[in-house]
């Protein structure tokens, strides 16, 4: 039964992903400064990306001022693609940390528990929440990744960088991305996520790696096939041929409250 689950919601991801399209908010400012969120990341998140929410709601006024700044500096036209990309994954991983913060005090152990009991996917599940506004526009967390990030930047390795608050997703990083380093930052996100055991197993004989390769397949199909995607950041090469298999998603929260 699960497995028919996640194949009907990799379908839908790529089928309905239209959806989610928004206009791109845009605004005349300068690209902004990631050093408010940069500090609470060095704070509050350490190297393996656990989470100290509870060390992020006493810090809640600080992240409060950088999604302030996020929300009235949309990317302008004339900023690189680099600095559009940053800001993007910066806005959707500041985002998530302050929607766990919102539903802190109903006890959550995870993501998925916020809202509605019964989730209808692309109706009322958390990434469907309006609670984010940038350059006037309401958005949900599903407008940020999968109607701007994935649509306009073609890059697959956003999957290593964005994170919804789960144990099996990537580590959230412990330093903001920055547009004068940002391909590095996130090839080290993919070395750091496919050789985390928890959620990608890879040998010489075996890959049972994340089901995000699963979900997102079509995305990494688009550059490469999903082995040498994998292989070119494990440490342990799989052999030419070895079968693709995936785990099972574990949603549980990556941190503490």
């Amino acid at each position: 039964m699960k497995n028919i689950y996640y194949t009907v919601f990799a379908a839908l991801l790529f089928t309905l992903s239209s959806c989610f399209a928004i206009d791109s908010p845009e605004s005349t400012a300068a690209p902004i400064s990631h050093s408010i969120w940069d500090g609470l990341l060095k704070k509050h998140v350490d190297a393996k990306g656990f989470v100290d929410y509870g060390g992020f709601a006493k810090d809640e006024a600080q992240l409060d001022k950088y999604l302030a700044l996020v929300s009235k500096s949309a990317p302008a036209s004339s900023w690189s693609t680099n600095e559009k990309l940053a800001y993007w994954i910066n806005a959707y991983n500041a985002f998530t940390v302050k929607l766990i913060l919102d539903n802190a005090d109903q006890n959550i152990s995870s993501i998925k528990d916020i809202g509605s009991k019964i989730k209808i996917p692309f109706v009322n599940t958390p990434w469907d929440v309006k609670f984010i506004k940038i350059g006037g526009k309401e958005m949900d967390l599903n407008n940020i990744e999968h109607g701007i990030v994935r649509k306009q930047f073609k890059e697959p390795r956003i999957h290593f960088a964005l994170v919804c608050a789960a144990k099996s997703c990537p580590p959230l990083r412990n330093e903001a991305f920055v547009a004068s380093k940002l391909s590095a930052q996130l090839d080290d996100q993919g070395v750091r996520f496919i050789n985390d055991s928890f959620k990608n197993e890879v040998s010489a004989s075996k890959m049972n790696v994340s089901k995000l390769f699963d979900w997102y397949g079509g995305d990494f199909k688009k550059t490469d096939d999903i082995e040498n995607w994998i292989n070119k950041y494990a440490k342990t090469k799989a052999k030419k041929g070895t079968e693709v298999t995936y785990k099972e998603y574990y949603w549980g929260l990556n941190g503490k409250l």
